[in-house]
């Protein structure tokens, strides 16, 4: 394998339903909003296409491209990425109990000059540096999921 080829295997497991966790995954602007630990900006050039710009905790950023190859509701989507990095990923969500476990399969080739370059050393740091993002992810997730039933619980509680 390339030393600038990488795979990133992810697990999250968080208290919703995998109805919830696609409603949340599914909506590619929200994410500066929930996940902006990571997220700097995403635009859509073209219907489908989304752009964007983000960053971990090493010192640089990336941009780049995706759109959704296949959509498999509830339970997950693929997703085609290219621009910094080249490759694709696959969401799945299976149920169990009140509890989702999510799988994130990341398979991309760093093409950035920089992660290009230096992937032969710097590896273990790229990939640190992912694990920081997904965990940043995880806990956003949660964060978000508990905001949308913090106000679907207000919203049942008003007076009609």
């Amino acid at each position: 394998m390339p030393a600038n080829d990488y795979r990133f295997v992810t697990h999250w497991r968080v208290e919703a339903t995998p109805e919830q966790v696609w409603d949340v995954l599914d909506k590619p602007f929200d994410l500066p909003r929930w996940w902006p630990s990571v997220y700097l900006q995403v635009t859509e050039p073209e219907p489908g296409v989304f752009h964007l710009h983000t960053k971990g905790w090493l010192p640089y950023t990336l941009r780049w491209n995706f759109r959704v190859t296949e959509r498999r509701y509830p339970h997950g989507f693929s997703l085609e990425a290219w621009g910094d990095f080249n490759g694709g990923g696959a969401w799945t969500f299976a149920p169990d109990g009140r509890f989702t476990d999510i799988t994130y399969d990341w398979r991309i080739r760093a093409d950035k000059p920089l992660l290009r370059y230096l992937s032969f050393l710097f590896k273990p740091f790229f990939s640190a540096n992912h694990r920081w993002a997904m965990a940043r992810g995880e806990e956003s997730l949660r964060r978000e999921l508990a905001r949308r039933v913090e106000q679907a619980s207000r919203l049942a509680s008003r007076p009609v």
